[in-house]
C-alpha cells in the first residue's frame, strides 16, 4: 500500500476490511511515519479511522482538532454517523457512515483538509 497524499483525495483512502486489513494499514502507515487513515465496511454501514500517532512525535497537532470535534457533534446531532463517534487530539473513529463513498469523503476530510468535513456537517443543529 502506497502512502496517501496530503490531503488525500476521497478514492485514495484505503479499505481495511478484511483479516488483518486494519492491523497491516496501520504498521505501514507507522513504519512510513505517516498519518493513518481507513474505511472499513461494519455492514450496512461503514467506519472511519484516522490516527495521527502512527505519524511519530515530529507531527504536531493543531487547533484544527477543535473544528474537526465541533464537526463530528454536528454529524452525530444530524445523524450522519453514530453517536458513538469520537474525536480526541489524535485519533478518530466515526461510526455509521451511510455507504463508502460518505466514509471515504469523510475520511479524507480528516486526513489533511478539514474544509470538507465542516461543510459537510450540518450547521444550526
Amino acid at each position: 500500500m502506497e502512502p496517501v497524499p496530503t490531503p488525500c483525495p476521497a478514492h485514495l483512502v484505503p479499505d481495511v476490511a478484511g483479516a488483518g486489513g486494519f492491523n497491516a494499514a496501520y504498521h505501514q502507515a507507522k513504519a512510513q511515519h505517516a498519518v493513518f487513515v481507513a474505511i472499513e465496511s461494519q455492514r450496512p454501514w461503514w467506519t472511519v479511522k484516522a490516527d495521527t500517532l502512527t505519524a511519530g512525535p515530529e507531527h504536531t497537532v493543531d487547533d484544527a482538532v477543535n473544528a474537526a470535534r465541533e464537526a463530528v457533534m454536528r454529524l452525530v446531532a444530524a445523524g450522519e454517523v453514530r453517536s458513538d463517534a469520537y474525536t480526541a487530539p489524535f485519533f478518530s473513529v466515526l461510526h455509521g457512515a451511510d455507504g463508502e463513498h460518505r466514509g471515504r469523503e469523510l475520511a479524507a476530510s480528516l486526513y489533511g483538509d478539514l474544509e470538507p468535513l465542516t461543510h459537510a456537517a450540518p450547521t444550526g443543529l
